[in-house]
């Protein structure tokens, strides 16, 4: 069925708003202007004829498409994507481009002209002859990390409340706020959402299904050295954001560093630092495919530290671990037929699914462990939480378009 997609006009709008969320806020969300795009979502929504379209007051936005089956044993399906970008680099006032009938020219963002997309930089470039490119101008970010999964929700709504010869079961739409600082599913009411299995719509280039991501936790050193007046500190003074220099210096140059890392490897990634003479703190990420390893990363951090110390004897350290996510992978693979079925709906869309382990993590991954087992599935989003983000317009149609084969696999095999 060829479909009047409805998913690049939706994004160009989307990606205007403004819904930055921020890591050192200590409210829910981050950022109360994620809740301009969640208003915005729920009242398209109820225009489509979505009645039970609600922001809740969190800032999640809940809704429901009934089911239009006979069959009354398909499982109750969930779409996932979160409204929120990246602190990384600025949401504010995005003016997306789009560069029609793309055919391999660099791209020069006119903002700000040193900004240059090229094929050689984006290989991906090349596949995207004759498409819609869609970027920002050059001096933030577009947003399409998960604007683009959110475009690709709504219409794919859109096309099964438009189309009811398209059978389906009772499906649940869930976009939430702050999975960028690592928040998004704090406060999902799964109970109400209701659902047997979900796909979060948070991936890369076509085809891309996630069923891996890292495990995660974060780990802080707190560092207490010994405060002296700087003209009599001779003997005395023990500065504690030295110690935490030190500590950076000896960290792993060829190992457990993102600069480093292959595809499968995790890592050991500094953060941020703080302090002053008397105490500091060391803000680390610690990532592995492997939970297990999380404890032996954390273990060496450890043995530097005190390895650093041997030299102040009156300094100490304090160290706190937090689990951030987990591998989903680890719920997943008791799910097969989840993935098994996106990638169904991906070759009957024309493409060739292929897995892709995830260096970070998703929605999906906390959704997988509080119940939900809940894979990632392609979004069409390049170059992420940059000024060189882009996206295909036609990347994002197929992921509409796989959505609702989705819902149609599940109906027909119910």
């Amino acid at each position: 069925m060829a479909f009047t997609h409805t998913v690049l006009d939706r994004f160009l709008r989307y990606v205007q708003i403004d819904t930055e969320s921020d890591p050192e806020s200590t409210t829910f969300p981050s950022s109360e202007k994620q809740k301009d795009l969640a208003k915005i979502l729920v009242e398209e929504l109820q225009a489509m004829g979505i009645e039970d379209a609600h922001m809740d007051q969190y800032g999640y936005v809940y809704a429901t498409i009934e089911a239009n089956t006979d069959k009354d044993n398909v499982p109750v399906l969930c779409f996932c994507s979160h409204m929120d970008t990246a602190p990384d680099c600025s949401g504010k006032d995005v003016k997306p481009i789009v560069h029609r009938n793309y055919q391999g020219e660099s791209i020069t963002l006119p903002d700000d002209t040193t900004q240059i997309l090229t094929a050689e930089k984006y290989p991906a470039l090349k596949e995207k002859i004759g498409h819609d490119i869609v970027t920002a101008s050059g001096l933030t970010l577009l947003g399409s990390d998960d604007k683009s999964g959110v475009a690709e929700i709504m219409d794919a709504a859109y096309q099964l409340v438009k189309h009811p010869e398209l059978k389906h079961g009772k499906i649940r739409l869930l976009f939430t706020p702050d999975e960028e600082v690592g928040r998004g599913t704090d406060f999902v009411d799964l109970e109400k959402l209701g659902a047997d299995f979900g796909y979060t719509l948070d991936g890369g280039p076509l085809g891309e299904v996630n069923i891996e991501n890292f495990s995660a936790n974060g780990f802080v050193i707190q560092i207490k050295g010994v405060s002296a007046h700087p003209g009599y500190a001779k003997g005395k003074m023990e500065h504690a954001c030295k110690i935490a220099g030190e500590i950076l210096a000896n960290l792993p140059k060829d190992r457990l560093a993102p600069e480093v890392a292959d595809i499968h490897d995790g890592f050991v990634h500094p953060t941020k630092i703080e302090g002053g003479l008397e105490t500091a703190k060391v803000h680390f990420i610690i990532r592995d495919f492997n939970t297990e390893n999380l404890a032996k990363h954390e273990n060496e951090l450890k043995i530097i530290t005190e390895k650093v110390l041997e030299n102040y004897p009156n300094s100490s350290a304090e160290f706190e671990s937090t689990e951030q996510y987990r591998n989903m992978k680890d719920v997943l693979k008791d799910y097969p037929h989840v993935y098994e079925i996106a990638e169904e709906a991906t070759r009957r869309v024309g493409l060739t699914p292929y897995q892709k382990s995830i260096r970070g993590g998703t929605d999906g991954a906390r959704l997988s462990f509080d119940g939900l087992p809940c894979p990632n599935i392609f979004a069409g989003e390049q170059a992420i939480h940059s000024k060189h983000e882009w996206v295909s317009a036609q990347d994002m149609e197929k992921a509409v378009e796989t959505i609702v084969q989705i819902c149609q696999i599940y109906e027909e095999r119910a």
